[in-house]
């Protein structure tokens, strides 16, 4: 069975850190690239990160550019993002996906998956 887990969500202060992570079990993490997208309370998906499936290429959305890191771990079958300086806009739910067969790089359709997890809260607020 195939699994997404995040965590690492939960409530900051604005100009604070959280580091997600997600955990990956039942196919071949090392196989394929990953991405983060969220969901901001009464809005649609959003795309925010990408990764190539080595780590050795990353790319961004503007909105999180310069804040947000994207990395993973193949040995360990986890993908992570660190986020820092975060502000009230980025409170949303926060999910780990891998691309849709054929999705193009950067993957950032915030829609098209093969898999997905269930989500972590972030809440950015004073």
């Amino acid at each position: 069975e195939v699994q997404l887990v995040e965590s690492g969500g939960g409530l900051v202060q604005p100009g604070g850190s959280l580091r997600l992570s997600c955990a990956a079990s039942g196919f071949t993490f090392a196989g394929y690239a990953m991405k983060w997208v969220r969901q901001a309370p009464g809005k649609g998906l959003e795309w925010v990160s990408s990764i190539t499936i080595s780590g050795t290429n990353t790319v961004y959305s503007e909105s999180v550019k310069g804040r947000f890191t994207i990395s993973r771990d193949n040995a360990k079958n986890t993908l992570y993002l660190q986020m820092n300086s975060l502000k009230p806009e980025d409170t949303g739910v926060y999910y780990c996906g891998t691309p849709a067969s054929g999705e193009p790089w950067p993957h950032d359709r915030a829609d098209d998956y093969m898999y997905r997890g269930q989500g972590t809260q972030v809440t950015v607020s004073s």
